[in-house]
């Protein structure tokens, strides 16, 4: 990762935070340094925005980062060393501002390090570097974990990235779909809307030719939470034909939108992580779909979005 001289910030977010472009000719990203967040996408050839703008008349983020937590503790707290943490839902980094590292044509990285507010509720010192890399029409997001203490850490973590649904104003989202590409049917664990924890139920979806349609009540019970079925979720426009897909290694993912189904964008969440299970006991070291880096190592973990939309 080269670093660039000249580093300059596009414009100052609504919370004061900078936000940087980065364009390739025929997409053009923005990010910010709050969270590392992804704020938009634009495609050159159409003008079009792919990226929810973060209006908190329905959901005031666009593409959070999810560390060192995804989804829910149970009672909000966790415990390590014979010790309880507070940790809020999805983890400390989307509240906290990053550093730029570098700026090129093509490519954006974004820094977080532990500091006195994070070892209150994180007890481990890491740098956590998120990277955007304009490829052709697609992003590639990259998430780095480095430990940086001399114990080993545990930790999860996960993207929040909302995409436009519908694309037009005169379209309705329920005339779109969701496929899931490879597989006829779906299998969602259950969310208890409660405390956001893992319950045992499961409900099956089965799909049209790898599709799910979107209804007014498809995220009634929370987010579709897809554990080890699929690595490609695309967005498919009333005419059948898909306009951003997303492309993932992670072992699970959420699907989400606020509940009553009028909230203009959809939530395909690569997650290497999960809130806990309602009778989830143990420690942080236990933790299903958990993390573990040993002091001085580094992990790495990317997911693509790409755009498949024509004029």
């Amino acid at each position: 990762m080269e670093k660039e001289q000249k580093m300059t910030a596009s414009e100052k977010s609504a919370d004061g935070s900078s936000v940087y472009e980065i364009n390739n000719g025929k997409l053009s990203l923005r990010a910010r340094t709050k969270s590392g967040e992804l704020v938009s996408l634009v495609n050159l050839e159409n003008g079009r925005e792919y990226i929810w703008c973060a209006d908190p008349k329905h959901w005031g983020w666009s593409s959070p980062i999810l560390f060192p937590q995804v989804g829910a503790c149970r009672d909000g707290k966790y415990s390590y060393d014979g010790k309880q943490y507070d940790m809020p839902q999805h983890g400390l980094a989307r509240h906290r501002e990053f550093t730029l590292v570098s700026q090129e044509k093509n490519e954006l990285w974004f820094s977080l390090t532990e500091g006195e507010e994070t070892l209150r509720n994180y007890p481990f010192r890491f740098e956590l570097l998120i990277g955007y890399v304009l490829q052709d029409r697609a992003v590639k997001v990259i998430w780095q974990v480095i430990n940086r203490d001399e114990k080993t850490m545990y930790y999860s973590i996960g993207g929040h990235p909302a995409f436009n649904c519908p694309l037009n104003k005169s379209e309705k989202k329920t005339d779109y779909s969701i496929w899931f590409h490879g597989v006829d049917k779906i299998c969602s664990r259950g969310i208890d809307m409660s405390n956001g924890l893992a319950t045992e139920q499961i409900t099956e979806y089965k799909l049209e030719q790898e599709k799910l349609p979107i209804t007014e009540t498809l995220f009634d019970r929370d987010a579709l939470v897809i554990e080890n079925q699929v690595h490609s979720v695309s967005l498919v426009k009333p005419d059948g034909t898909p306009y951003l897909t997303v492309d993932f290694e992670a072992p699970l993912f959420g699907v989400w939108a606020p509940v009553g189904g009028k909230s203009p964008f959809v939530c395909i969440e690569p997650w290497y992580g999960r809130c806990d299970s309602q009778h989830y006991a143990g420690d942080l070291a236990g933790r299903e779909y958990g993390h573990t880096i040993l002091p001085g190592d580094q992990d790495e973990f990317s997911y693509w979005i790409r755009i498949e939309d024509e004029m």
